[in-house]
């Protein structure tokens, strides 16, 4: 998708990568204190972080999404934003 063709107002995309330095308990604790997921989306989550090496744990306006990219690196867990 060209830059020029994104709308602004469309949903962003908080995507969670696989690294090698956390947990995976660490990353389930993380997603249920941040988002407020239940244990068991928390688990699906990280296990699809785990095993594709990367997941959408959240979506939303711009602002909210850096928000929550930021929250998650001062977690130390790797994040990006995508524009979806």
């Amino acid at each position: 998708m060209d830059v020029a063709d994104r709308r602004p107002d469309s949903p962003w995309k908080v995507i969670v990568l696989d690294d090698p330095v956390n947990l995976m308990s660490y990353v389930t604790y993380v997603f249920r204190k941040l988002f407020g997921y239940s244990q068991q989306k928390a688990h699906r989550l990280m296990m699809q972080v785990h095993t594709e090496g990367r997941a959408v744990v959240a979506s939303g306006q711009r602002e909210k999404a850096e928000f929550d990219v930021y929250r998650l690196h001062e977690h130390g867990l790797w994040a990006i934003l995508e524009q979806d």
